[in-house]
């Protein structure tokens, strides 16, 4: 194994929706979530906007294999929380056909100025993301690493796609949530940035414009997280299986760690503009893996699984070095078997009734999860 200045930890944040078993429709009731869960996961589970969220984070983790216990641990204690209360959980991008206008909003004041601010388009972020630390504590070397990884972000969400229904429709997407959330400002892939200097005087900008009060609010697809020495994915749906989660992590862990490993030796990964990234990242939520994405190299379509085949070859490297093959092997297995989206659909297309698809999600998100 190489020396390395430091380990690429991990975090994850995964966003639950609050399930009443009977109806398979969101409830809001997350403060019967907090009261008990608490105590037992303490700063591990928050609220979101809607009280129909609720969101676990791991501690730092050193590997994947730390992060997979984790990941797995919180959720079997959160199901066991929402048991307590005859509620489930259920983890997508968005619910198939519950509708934002029956859910509450959190009291608190940082979602108070949101939705004083953005108003109906606040209101209607009904969805649910998956979040990706990557530690890299140099943060001058991150936004060199943040700029390159960009590349691979239309690819990581074609794998990720989970968010075909909205509102009680079949939505034609494989990944709804993105269109739901890009109403918001500062969302997307963002721009490049020339250096660090450069980054952090936009943020000043913005902050001393009025445009925003905290860093915390520029939501792009990824980004320099503001507090903590991490590049923070945020491109993917909320995955309904443990193991589809964690595939997703180590793949961008390798991802993070091959580019850092390129800027030690001087090679740089191609840039491309954010016009250019955004034309892929379209393609990933209409079609997820089936679909063609854009070579911009080659300046051609090609499909989707010869460039996931290509981007595994690319960090193969890293996967030896990060002890990452199983996780590798079930990227494959996602290219073979299909997204999450993919399986909602064809519950979808055999029993024609969304309440099936809410059940279907519910046992994917049990999957491993052991009930106390």
């Amino acid at each position: 194994m190489r020396n390395r200045a430091h380990t690429f930890t991990l975090g994850i944040e995964e966003e639950f929706q609050i399930i009443d078993p009977e109806t398979g429709q969101l409830v809001s009731h997350i403060q019967q979530i907090l009261a008990k869960g608490k105590m037992l996961l303490k700063e591990r589970v928050k609220a979101e906007m809607h009280q129909s969220v609720v969101e676990l984070g791991t501690d730092v983790c050193s590997d994947i294999k730390a992060v997979r216990q984790q990941v797995i641990d919180l959720r079997s204690q959160l199901a066991s929380v929402a048991a307590h209360g005859g509620l489930k959980i259920a983890s997508a991008g968005t619910h198939p056909f519950s509708h934002w206008q029956d859910q509450l909003i959190t009291a608190d004041e940082r979602y108070a100025t949101i939705v004083n601010d953005m108003q109906q388009i606040a209101r209607a972020n009904l969805i649910f993301g998956l979040h990706v630390h990557v530690g890299i504590p140099d943060r001058e070397e991150a936004i060199d690493v943040l700029n390159q990884a960009r590349y691979f972000l239309p690819h990581i969400y074609a794998l990720s796609v989970n968010s075909p229904f909205w509102l009680g429709q079949k939505t034609g997407l494989k990944a709804y949530r993105h269109m739901i959330f890009q109403r918001f400002p500062r969302t997307g892939i963002p721009d490049s940035f020339e250096s660090l200097s450069e980054y952090e005087e936009y943020l000043k900008l913005l902050i001393m414009t009025g445009c925003i009060d905290n860093a915390k609010k520029i939501w792009w697809d990824i980004r320099l997280h503001p507090f903590f020495d991490t590049i923070e994915f945020r491109i993917c749906d909320a995955q309904s299986r443990v193991d589809d989660t964690i595939a997703l992590a180590a793949l961008m862990q390798a991802i993070v760690s091959k580019l850092q490993k390129l800027r030690d030796q001087n090679v740089t990964f191609r840039s491309y503009p954010r016009r250019l990234l955004e034309e892929n990242r379209w393609r990933a939520s209409r079609y997820g893996i089936d679909g063609k994405l854009i070579d911009f190299g080659r300046r051609c379509e090609v499909n989707e699984r010869e460039l996931l085949d290509e981007m595994l070859g690319f960090v193969a490297t890293e996967v030896d070095e990060l002890d990452s093959h199983a996780e590798m092997a079930h990227i494959e297995r996602i290219m073979r078997q299909g997204t999450g989206a993919d399986r909602q659909l064809a519950v979808w297309e055999k029993t024609q009734d969304l309440k099936e698809v809410v059940q279907h999600i519910i046992r994917e998100t049990y999957g491993g999860v052991t009930l106390a």
